[in-house]
């Protein structure tokens, strides 16, 4: 058995399943580059966790050029679905889709190609479903390719194997809760996850740099929608973590995880309990 403070991963993300909880995330070497696939610990109480179980091996699908970051994995029409961050073969990143019949693999692609623009530079994809059963990608265009990154959306076929139209800009990092607008200055996105909360309203939790720390950002769909417009709101965590959800504990406590802090090779994945107060969501103090 492996506590959390012994294990050294990015990005974490939890699924709950069968009164298990499934955590996967970056594996931190070297940033999550070439580390060759992704793995998830398993365990009952968040604190400690089964060895790690390799649910994808990059290298075996010609997929482990370089990065290999943020999977998260989704249940959709009774499979699963895994979304990650891999080098297209121009060398520029996007976010592919892999498929599984159970939580523990073996993943294999779902899509051939990168489910965002070929031309663009995009990390952290993350899985969205709305009210009417359609899915959703809300990933980052990232600032080393425009400087003033952003969060953007594209509809999905259901298997996951394409996108279903163009993609829709959604904000920019520069909006950022206290940030100041600077031309020319660079502005991190990365790290989006929606949640549905009290009222209906449709949160985005995001992650950009601020005072030379890693922050935990969070948004507001004005609409309730995924194409927003979206309302920054103040930031959830300041404490140099974040790429955080959210998931329940099976006695329905909302709970965040995220890694930090964010320096190699001291990341670790935190838990913190949350309140939806109806107007936002705060760590529970």
């Amino acid at each position: 058995m492996k506590e959390n403070r012994e294990i050294h991963i990015r990005d974490p993300f939890i699924l709950t399943e069968d009164g298990k909880y499934y955590m996967y995330g970056t594996r931190g070497a070297n940033f999550g580059q070439g580390t060759g696939g992704f793995d998830v610990y398993v365990g009952t109480d968040l604190c400690r966790w089964s060895d790690p179980v390799q649910v994808f091996d990059s290298d075996a699908y010609g997929m482990n050029a370089a990065a290999n970051w943020a999977p998260e994995v989704h249940k959709f029409n009774g499979k699963y679905y895994l979304f990650a961050t891999f080098e297209q073969k121009n060398g520029m990143r996007g976010t592919y889709a892999l498929v599984s019949d159970s939580p523990t693999g073996p993943f294999r692609p779902a899509s051939k190609e990168a489910l965002t623009p070929h031309d663009w530079w995009s990390l952290d994809g993350t899985l969205f479903v709305d009210e009417a059963q359609k899915p959703w990608l809300v990933f980052c265009h990232e600032h080393v390719q425009i400087l003033n990154g952003t969060v953007c959306c594209v509809p999905l076929l259901p298997d996951m194997s394409a996108p279903a139209g163009e993609p829709v800009l959604l904000f920019a990092g520069w909006d950022a809760y206290g940030a100041e607008k600077r031309e020319g200055e660079r502005y991190v996105t990365d790290g989006p996850f929606l949640y549905r909360g009290k009222n209906g309203r449709l949160y985005m939790m995001w992650s950009t740099c601020m005072n030379s720390r890693y922050y935990q950002c969070l948004a507001v769909s004005e609409t309730g929608a995924v194409t927003g417009p979206w309302r920054q709101l103040p930031p959830i965590f300041t404490e140099d973590g974040g790429h955080g959800m959210l998931f329940r504990t099976f006695d329905g406590k909302l709970m965040l995880t995220l890694h930090t802090p964010n320096c190699q090779p001291d990341e670790r994945p935190a838990f913190y309990e949350m309140e939806d107060t109806g107007e936002t969501l705060r760590i529970r103090r």
